[in-house]
């Protein structure tokens, strides 16, 4: 009888044991399906240089940056309104489409930052956030990033926390907070699947792209959203999607938050970005770069282009040389370029590192301005009433690049005999039934009082040229 007692006992005590084992493994425990165990001695003594954050609990990175994302409405002329109807009476019917997107509450007293192509075109923006619908005003735009600032009349909004996109690493947990097919406050998670993209979307002569790549679900309406770490920061505005249906496939893309923080703060103060500009345009170098260039190895980017006088020039670059570094930091690739001169502003001096024929050279070059100057840019825009449409002269670094003697870009459409002729946003006059036209003043004088053949030869935002003929 004792030794049944005993046996009794011992299986037990075996079956609570195992029970107990079975109940404090780790769910996220390693196993497979043929019970291979991996030595608890090997796990030991493997040590990561990275530590991981294994916690998907996003609830309070939610709860920090919902409130700060806003519902932005537009109303915008619609620029594909080219019947009889509009030419002679300018139009009554389907002349204005609305549009939406998202925002991202920057400060306290109303500050907004959203995508340009939120609202570009619109002749009304409204902000809605916690049921209260605000009218907004454009601070400033900025195509080459893709980005805007609004302006709405409040206080005490909840600005949202600003983090770091040079921290962020690929693995990485991330939140897409936005508004996606017209739904307020919607989150969606997923992690950093690569930073410094380059997608050729932003449609500008001189584009900033250096995207973070995430997989969070992102969808039309999610545009001018933040995109947000664990700790509910701002790391990006979300700004494009790759997809061939118009929703979310498995790529979105956000500007990093360093480089909106600069331009969003020249936004503010000065209306304009205050670009900087060297003079030059790299690419990555491959293994067929390489053998043509007869380089050794595949290290930095090469100059592909050297603009004549510009402030790379002055300080003794060459087409073909290979950059290695901007200062202290690594160029590989277009987009590492873009991206650390797109922190600069006019006048800071840089030390770029660089190859010539195997030998290792520096050189110091002082950023310039648009028009190839240090001094802080204005732009001025011509706003005509008449013709539906502001106006702007043509920066002397994009008159170069472009080969154009002269031109005037079209910055806005509204309602208008612009809208009519069909000639959009971004498209440059170079001239008017032949003759050169290097003024905003110029074009609106010309075509508030032309009449009969009109000639309007330009360049369109794809680059293209383009000829233009109407009868008035």
């Amino acid at each position: 009888m004792k030794h049944f007692v005993f046996l009794l006992i011992s299986i037990i005590a075996g079956f609570s044991g195992a029970a107990l084992f079975h109940k404090t493994v780790p769910v996220n425990s390693s196993t497979t399906t043929d019970q291979t165990i991996v030595p608890i001695v090997h796990q030991a003594a493997y040590s990561s240089p990275v530590q991981s954050n294994t916690a998907t609990d996003f609830t309070l990175a939610s709860a920090i940056s919902t409130p700060s994302v806003v519902y932005i409405t537009t109303v915008s002329a619609n620029q594909n309104t080219n019947n009889w109807f509009d030419w002679y009476f300018n139009g009554n019917g389907n002349n204005f489409v609305a549009g939406s997107g998202s925002g991202v509450i920057y400060s306290a007293d109303g500050y907004i930052i959203t995508n340009n192509h939120v609202i570009q075109r619109a002749t009304k923006i409204e902000v809605v956030h916690n049921r209260t619908t605000y009218t907004a005003k454009i601070v400033g735009i900025d195509p080459s990033s893709d980005l805007a600032v609004l302006k709405i009349e409040g206080e005490n909004l909840p600005a949202v926390k600003i983090g770091s996109s040079a921290d962020i690493k690929i693995g990485e947990w991330v939140l897409a907070v936005g508004n996606p097919f017209n739904l307020t406050s919607t989150v969606t998670a997923g992690i950093v699947s690569a930073k410094g993209r380059n997608i050729n979307i932003v449609n500008s002569s001189f584009p900033i792209e250096s995207f973070i790549q995430t997989d969070a679900a992102i969808n039309p309406g999610n545009s001018g959203g933040a995109l947000v770490n664990t700790k509910g920061e701002l790391i990006g505005i979300n700004t494009a999607i790759l997809s061939k249906t118009g929703s979310y496939t498995g790529y979105g893309f956000s500007v990093p938050v360093d480089i909106v923080k600069k331009i969003v703060a020249d936004l503010i103060k000065y209306g304009v970005v205050q670009k900087a500009f060297i003079g030059l345009e790299v690419s990555e170098v491959n293994s067929t770069i390489a053998k043509e260039l007869k380089l050794s190895d595949l290290d930095g980017t090469y100059i592909t282009y050297l603009q004549k006088g510009s402030a790379a020039e002055k300080a003794g670059l060459q087409k073909n040389d290979v950059l290695l570094k901007l200062n202290d930091k690594s160029i590989t690739s277009r987009s590492d370029f873009d991206e650390y001169i797109a922190y600069k502003s006019p006048g800071e001096k840089i030390k770029i590192t660089y190859k010539r024929d195997h030998v290792l050279k520096e050189a110091y070059v002082t950023l310039t301005n648009e028009d190839g100057n240090t001094e802080i840019v204005k732009h001025e825009v011509f706003s005509s009433q008449s013709l539906g449409a502001d106006f702007s002269t043509l920066p002397k670094v994009e008159k170069e690049k472009m080969g154009l003697a002269n031109g005037v870009r079209i910055v806005a459409v509204r309602s208008g005999l612009i809208s009519r002729l069909g000639l959009q946003e971004g498209f440059i006059i170079t001239s008017i039934n032949r003759t050169p036209v290097s003024t905003p003043a110029e074009v609106a004088s010309i075509l508030e009082n032309i009449r009969g053949q009109v000639i309007i030869e330009g360049i369109a935002s794809s680059g293209s040229r383009a000829i233009y003929q109407y009868y008035f």
